[in-house]
């Protein structure tokens, strides 16, 4: 007999398009930091949706904020005024140093509006024929043909040549090669404070400060995606708020609206003057339902202060992990991170690792080959990262 994980596999295959490689796990339901699969085996969640999910899984605040907002009013289009939208903006902005928003549906889209905004302010506002826009090596900032070549990757580019122009990428954390690759053509300079799919390498301060001091010097826009690191992730609300520093204009997703596809870009005044009516559009974006969840979830997230959770609890991780890395010198090469966002590093490549932690009972995230990376739900309790600490261990043990 055919059990039901194999026969939901099987139809997927005849019917889905191959972009992802799945894990070997189908999930039925999910509660807080626990995914249940469809024989109802339990596992901890250390992902959270790819740093989705921060308020973890099924929040019953959102779940009603949802199930009462749909009733009321879905989608109008952004041809009206909606009241959801502009308080989601009101409490966002909040948060913050920027003046304007823009909601879409995805961090691409987020990315994708912020390199149109940028080009248009330069020739439009700035009156300037600037258009490139200088990236990181190791970067990730989506998977739209501009977003893809934005990316600091060149795995992610393999097939879909020819590639829209206007993108440079340099050295991570050399100022300066950025410097020079600024030319009188530059528009800005796109980074990821911690860079995610790249291996969880934060940027040291210092240099995320002269990166800000340089685009002010050429007068060129200095431009952060927050897409994995904002939300509380890292500890703060926004992970360049650790640095002291303010973006002309910064992006973000994933977490916005805890597992509802939504995205975000925000700008100074001065730089969103750069869009007018006609210039840049979104059907779906900050819909009164998505505005409405996310909205709840800017809520949660202040009153119960979960950028200092991460803090705390992304400290203690941290902790753990910094001694796993004692016992076992040969095989963790290196543990990274801010707040609830941390990979460890390993010394030889992970996927038997990865495998094992997930035969166990644990749900994370293998990148770079090499990189265990971590992000999961802020309210996680501290117990289960004590448990995944100790499994690590003896999987590191029995190799």
């Amino acid at each position: 007999m055919v059990d039901a994980f194999s026969a939901l596999k099987t139809r997927e295959e005849a019917v889905i398009m191959r972009t992802y490689g799945r894990y070997p796990l189908a999930v039925s339901r999910a509660e807080g930091s626990r995914l249940i699969d469809l024989d109802g085996r339990q596992y901890v969640d250390l992902l959270a949706g790819i740093a989705v999910c921060n308020l973890g899984h099924c929040h019953p605040e959102v779940a009603e904020v949802i199930c009462r907002q749909a009733r009321e009013l879905v989608h109008v289009s952004n041809l009206f005024y909606q009241t959801e939208q502009v308080e989601l903006a009101e409490r966002l902005l909040s948060t913050c140093h920027c003046g304007k928003a823009f909601f879409c549906n995805s961090g691409a889209e987020a990315n994708e509006a912020a390199i149109k905004l940028a080009r248009r302010f330069m020739r439009e506002v700035r009156g300037r024929e600037a258009f490139e826009i200088i990236t990181l090596a190791g970067s990730f900032h989506g998977r739209t043909l501009a977003t893809l070549t934005a990316t600091g990757q060149d795995k992610i580019k393999h097939g879909f040549a020819p590639l829209p122009e206007g993108f440079k990428t340099v050295a991570w954390g050399d100022l300066d090669a950025v410097r020079a690759a600024v030319t009188e053509v530059t528009a800005g300079v796109l980074i990821e404070i911690v860079q995610g799919e790249g291996g969880v390498n934060p940027l040291p301060v210092d240099y995320v400060r002269g990166l800000a001091d340089l685009c002010r010097e050429k007068g060129i826009l200095f431009m952060v995606d927050e897409i994995q690191t904002g939300m509380c992730r890292t500890g703060k609300f926004w992970a360049f708020q650790h640095c002291g520093v303010t973006p002309d204009m910064f992006t973000c997703a994933k977490a916005l609206a805890n597992g509802l596809p939504m995205g975000a870009l925000f700008a100074t005044d001065e730089v969103a003057a750069g869009f007018v009516p006609g210039s840049h559009a979104t059907t779906f974006g900050g819909g009164a339902l998505l505005s409405a969840a996310a909205a709840k979830v800017v809520e949660i997230m202040r009153r119960d202060r979960l950028d200092e959770r991460a803090r705390r609890v992304g400290d203690y991780a941290m902790g753990l992990f910094t001694d796993l890395k004692r016992t076992f010198p040969d095989k963790i090469a290196a543990v990274r991170g801010l707040g609830l966002m941390i990979g460890i590093e390993l010394t030889f490549p992970g996927q038997a690792v990865w495998r094992a932690l997930l035969d166990r009972g644990f749900v994370l995230n293998l990148t770079q080959d090499k990189v265990l990376r971590l992000l999961p739900p802020l309210t996680i309790p501290r117990e289960d990262l004590a448990r995944f600490a100790s499994a690590l261990g003896m999987v590191l043990g029995e190799l």
